[in-house]
Parts: C-alpha cells; sequence; structure tokens
C-alpha cells in the first residue's frame, strides 16, 4: 500500500472524551482521552471488549455524535455533523425494503446530487465490484445477509470515501459467509481495486483484526481508552495457521486479560466495584458446562484461551464474558490469556447438582455484591418480598439503564439457579417462597 509517511493525515483525533447521562443524573464517561490518527493507505482496526467504547468513537468520527470535550478532525476541518470524504457500513444491514439493489446503492449518489446517468454507471460498477452483479433488481428480502451486507458495501463504496468506517460488519454473519466476504475485500484491497484511502474498523474478534488490519489499537474499558497499539506486518493473504500468526493473537489476548498493576476492589475486566458491579448475563447452566470441560482433558484445570475459544466456537468477546464470570465466583482464574480451574471449581466440576447449587449459592453471595444486597432486603422484610425496582433503581446509581437491567437479569438467573430467592417475571417481584 501507499507509504504513509508521504500522505496527508485523514483523521486527527486527541484528547477526545464522551459521557452520557446516568439514571442517578450524573455522568457516565465512556471515552476518556482517546487520541487516534489514520493516514492514507491502511486498514486500523479498534479492538475492545463490548462497552468499551469503540462504537461510540466511531460514531464520532462520522458526525452522529459530539465528542464532550477533545478535538475531532477529518482531513484538518473538525468534525461538525457527517464529514465529506466518510463512509459507513453497520452492524445491522440497514437497507430500504422498498427499494432494489440498485436504487439502495444509488441513495449515497441521490443525496450529493449526481445525475440520473452518473449514479446508476457508478453503482452498477460498485454492486459488479462487491460481486452482486446480476442482482440488481433483486430486493432485499430475496438477499441472503451475506449479500445484504455487500449491498450494504456498495453502498458504502459507490461515494468513493476517502475514509471508510466499518462497525462489526462481519458480526451478524454466519461464519463461512463472514470469511469469504473478509477475503474478498481483503483481495480488492491489496488490488487497489476499492476506491477509498482509508478503512476504520471497530470489532472485538481479534483474530478478524489480526487477519485484516495494518494496525490493531487495544481499548481497554471502563472508561475506554486506547491501552495498546500493535502493528501487525505480516503479508497479505495471511495464514491463520502461521506460527506468526497464532503468536500474535496469543499475545493480544494476553494483553487483554492481563492483570492491572494498581490493586481495585473490583475483579479485573469487571466493571466497577460492589453493588456497581457490572454483571454480563452468561448463564449458571453455560458456566457449569465450561466448569466440566476445563476439567476434562486435555485441558485439566489450565486452558490456552485461544485454543479453549477455538475449540468451543465462541468470539473473544463470549471466552472473556465466561472467564470473568467463573473469576468472579472465585471458581477460575483469568490472567495472561489463560483460565485456570481454582480448587473450588474442581470441586465444583465433581459435585452431583444439589451439592453444586450450595457450593454456587456460597460463592455468590459471597463474591456477587448484588446477590447479597437482594437475599438480605428479603430476609429483613417481613413480607420476604422485594420489588425488582428497588434494586434497579439502585443500580442504576452506578451504571446505564441498558447495564443495570443485564445485571438484574444476571442476578435473576444465578438467584434461580442457587435457590437463594424465587422471581415473578409478570409481577416483577422477589420472593423468598421458593427457597428452603
Amino acid at each position: 500500500m501507499l507509504d504513509q509517511a508521504n500522505e496527508a493525515t485523514l483523521l486527527d483525533i486527541r484528547g477526545v472524551c464522551r459521557s452520557f447521562p446516568k439514571g442517578s443524573g450524573e455522568d457516565l464517561l465512556v471515552l476518556e482521552k482517546v487520541d487516534l490518527t489514520i493516514h492514507s493507505g491502511e486498514i486500523v482496526g479498534l479492538l475492545g471488549r463490548s462497552g468499551s467504547g469503540k462504537s461510540t468513537l466511531l460514531r464520532i468520527i462520522a458526525g452522529l455524535i459530539t465528542p464532550s470535550s477533545g478535538d475531532a478532525k477529518c482531513r484538518g476541518e473538525a468534525i461538525d455533523g457527517p464529514p465529506n470524504g466518510v463512509s459507513m457500513v453497520f452492524q445491522s444491514f440497514a437497507l430500504f425494503p422498498w427499494l432494489t439493489v440498485l436504487q439502495n446503492v444509488e441513495l449515497g449518489l441521490e443525496a450529493l446530487g449526481i445525475d440520473k446517468g452518473e449514479r446508476r454507471t457508478r453503482a452498477l460498477a460498485a454492486i459488479d465490484l462487491i460481486g452482486l452483479d446480476g442482482f440488481e433488481s433483486a430486493y432485499p428480502k430475496e438477499l441472503s445477509g451475506g449479500m445484504r451486507q455487500r449491498v450494504g458495501f456498495a453502498r458504502a463504496l459507490v461515494v468513493h470515501p476517502d475514509l471508510l468506517l466499518m462497525d462489526e460488519p462481519f458480526s451478524a454473519l454466519d461464519v463461512l459467509t463472514a470469511e469469504t466476504l473478509r477475503t474478498d475485500l481483503i483481495d480488492l484491497w491489496v488490488e487497489g481495486r476499492l476506491p477509498i484511502k482509508s478503512v476504520l474498523m471497530v470489532t472485538h474478534n481479534i483474530e478478524e483484526a489480526v487477519l485484516m488490519c495494518d494496525r490493531i489499537l487495544v481499548f481497554s474499558s471502563n472508561p475506554g481508552r486506547v491501552a495498546a497499539e500493535i502493528k501487525v506486518d505480516l503479508p497479505h493473504p495471511r495464514n491463520r495457521l502461521d506460527p506468526t500468526f497464532r503468536l500474535l493473537v496469543d499475545s493480544i489476548y494476553a494483553r487483554m486479560t492481563q492483570r492491572s498493576e494498581t490493586p481495585t476492589p473490583a475483579i479485573e475486566g469487571i466493571q466497577g466495584s460492589g453493588v456497581g458491579m457490572v454483571l454480563n448475563h452468561v448463564s449458571s447452566n453455560v458456566l457449569s458446562g465450561l466448569i466440566e470441560r476445563l476439567a476434562a482433558a486435555p485441558y485439566n484445570g489450565h486452558a490456552d484461551l485461544p485454543v479453549l475459544a477455538g475449540h468451543l466456537q465462541l468470539e473473544a468477546d463470549e471466552i472473556f464474558h465466561l472467564g470473568e464470570a467463573l473469576q468472579l465466583l472465585r471458581f477460575a482464574h483469568l490472567s495472561e490469556g489463560d483460565l485456570m480451574l481454582t480448587e473450588p471449581g474442581k470441586r465444583f466440576a465433581h459435585l452431583e447438582t444439589d451439592e453444586r447449587k450450595k457450593l454456587f449459592a456460597e460463592h455468590v453471595i459471597s463474591y456477587v455484591p448484588v446477590m447479597g444486597l437482594i437475599r438480605r432486603v428479603l430476609d429483613e422484610r417481613p413480607s420476604h418480598t422485594a420489588p425488582a425496582a428497588r434494586f434497579r433503581n439502585e443500580l442504576e446509581d452506578y451504571m446505564s439503564e441498558d447495564y443495570a437491567d443485564e445485571t438484574l437479569k444476571t442476578a435473576v438467573s444465578w438467584g434461580r439457579y442457587a435457590e437463594l430467592f424465587a422471581y415473578d417475571e409478570q409481577a416483577e417481584m422477589f420472593s423468598l417462597e421458593n427457597p428452603h
């Protein structure tokens, strides 16, 4: 690709912060002092966990939202609304169902005031480039998911943007379709056939980032900030089985699970502490199954995360959530890209169902503050009941409404499995009706 040292800067982000209001009236800091520069001729990946602010940053760059502070410039000009020369491909296909493929692709050109003849010529060229020649008159409902996303790419490329933004564009596709589309795009990029200068993509798929990107910015969470920048010097096409490729993937897993040098009251990777700890919804049945898998051969209680994720066909984000839940419950230890069962975890793997539930109950009460709070309130009230709103309102003092809902959903699921309390979904009421 082009020598970026001789190219003008396309994008310059300096000290960008972004906050959103919480239920308590305070602000939740999502991005903190983010710096990012993009030059012509490179594919840059924003890699991080769900909720690390990657998509928020992409929307700031696209001019869809404004930063709370800091500077965001595209080709030297402050971003104030959607900047010229920037297109975006979304995670969802976002096509108009009543328009044909050709009409969907022409939309952006129509908005730019391009005349009908040139619109048609450029749209047909983009459709052909992205591999959908012959489907110009088809409607979105007639297309597979992969074909619909190709329409999304054609619509973004037809305006010949300098910078193409991609927000997890392959995550809604099945594994094989996503791999085919990635490969086709990289081939077009390497051949210089894409009418763009650079790409900035958001992903939480580590292998995807290493497969496609020239540089990877690893985001930490809560708030989102750039924790590391990694250059990928491997030539295209890249081989997932190449030892250098595997080593780079392993090193990124290790970086994203490494323990902080500064002790904090929260478990590493888990947002907040005390009642304000966010719980990602993970089924107790899935946790039990993972413990059993870890305890058995070939892992025997100690697994390399990339290998484990590959065997279980899980995305990095999914395996992180599972590992962190086990770590929070003290059934496993997550560090440097490895997941290791603790002694209680090993014991759990060999217990019968009732004994497992008792051990799970002990750990969930001891190590998950919101669980202890719910049980304590139920024990202290004469009616032994409490509305979900009682706990949701308290959670929203620490986190967004969406996180509060997910945390409460997890608490309900874990509490039922541990037989700590009952929950009536329709009345949204906790009680001690079932537990002994």
